[in-house]
């Protein structure tokens, strides 16, 4: 005889209940990973848990990670920007140019315009012309890297009294370095608390859902693009202040850092696939409906 429990009102049978599985969270075999790699290098290096060890890690990754916070989003909305590094190099060396006539204050100025001005070249061509993100931000690479070719020629272009990405105001951290971790904290923030951040996660799962209820999902893209450019020219001025100078070959390679950064943070390639209501640390549970 059936349980009462298993039979409804009308005496038809229940469906059994699914049985809850603990899952872990994508991101557990990536944590496992670098813990892994940490005594690794722990074992076979005594300078490796130093302070000042931690400090240059952080520095060295510091363009490659302002880069990825920006990258993130337009991932996440199952977009690409693979003009990071040409258009790092092409910040740096308008900066360069314009300090030398200008100032170093109007340069940061332009510097800024221009990697706006990148972004929105990237969004018009992705969500007014319909051109696929992948192949506009290819172009977009070629041109602003043959463009930093043509015009800064083959020597590199010297910019005076613009060192402060290297000055330690305080605990020996360069200003590089905090300005990461400021960018990374807001992007977190705005992503996880915010109308924008929750539209962005809309439309990376299904964008003619998001649509179709009332999201103006062009629009969204446009502005992640945007990000994504300001993102460059914030990276143009770090470098230039770093090394002091600007090349043709300045970022040289950051697209496939800055991809590889954006996909070991824990982003998928399928960019996010629902919505979750759930908080961050409970995105495993089955109260969770949306992954990144």
């Amino acid at each position: 005889m059936p349980d009462q429990a298993s039979i409804t009102t009308a005496g038809v049978p229940a469906a059994p209940r699914a049985t809850r599985r603990m899952k872990a969270p994508e991101w557990g075999a990536l944590l496992l990973f670098l813990l892994a790699e940490m005594v690794f290098f722990t074992l076979n290096s005594q300078y490796f848990l130093t302070w000042p060890n931690w400090v240059n890690i952080i520095t060295a990754l510091s363009i490659t990670g302002i880069l990825a916070a920006g990258g993130t989003i337009l991932l996440i909305a199952g977009q690409f920007d693979l003009s990071v590094g040409s258009g790092t190099a092409f910040v740096a060396l308008m900066f360069a140019i314009a300090a030398q006539s200008m100032g170093i204050i109007p340069a940061t100025g332009v510097a800024l315009l221009v990697g706006a001005g990148i972004g929105v070249l990237n969004g018009f061509l992705v969500t007014v012309v319909g051109v696929n993100a992948l192949i506009t931000t290819l172009g977009t690479l070629a041109i602003f890297r043959g463009l930093t070719l043509s015009i800064g020629g083959a020597s590199s272009v010297r910019i005076n009294g613009f060192d402060w990405a290297i000055a330690r105001p305080f605990f020996d951290i360069p200003l590089s370095a905090v300005l990461f971790l400021v960018i990374a904290i807001v992007v977190a923030i705005v992503l996880a608390r915010t109308v924008f951040g929750r539209t962005i996660y809309a439309i990376g799962a299904n964008e003619n859902a998001a649509r179709l209820v009332g999201i103006r999902t062009k629009r969204t893209l446009f502005m992640g693009f945007v990000i994504s450019g300001l993102c460059m020219a914030v990276t143009g001025l770090v470098s230039a202040s770093q090394l002091g100078s600007t090349s043709g070959t300045t970022g040289t390679g950051l697209e496939l850092a800055v991809v590889t950064a954006i996909i070991l943070g824990g982003t998928s390639l399928k960019g996010a696939r629902a919505l979750c209501s759930a908080p961050f640390w409970a995105c495993s549970s089955s109260a969770c409906s949306t992954t990144a």
